[in-house]
């Protein structure tokens, strides 16, 4: 297993999981944001007014690209599967 080919598995993993983690935190950061200009804009300093939109909206998304998610994650163990006779010699 040469550095480079270390270097390239690890590549490919960092951007699988920024590709994976993506969806759930830019719709968690959108419903922050809306729920922070909504509880700005009527001085309501409540937690769970932000947390409840957060997690519902999050379980929503895990709901919707969760086949998606699954598959690029088979997908990837796959192929490093069919990669291991490559990388070990």
């Amino acid at each position: 297993m040469t550095p480079d080919s270390v270097m390239d598995l690890g590549e490919r993993a960092l951007q699988l999981t920024v590709l994976l983690s993506a969806p759930i935190l830019l719709s968690a950061l959108a419903i922050g944001l809306l729920v922070a200009m909504f509880q700005a804009a009527t001085q309501i300093n409540e937690m769970t007014l932000s947390f409840v939109p957060k997690l519902l909206v999050t379980v929503i998304v895990l709901s919707v690209a969760g086949p998606w998610m699954l598959r690029l994650i088979i997908n990837f163990t796959r192929q490093t599967y069919l990669q291991i006779p490559e990388l070990i010699g």
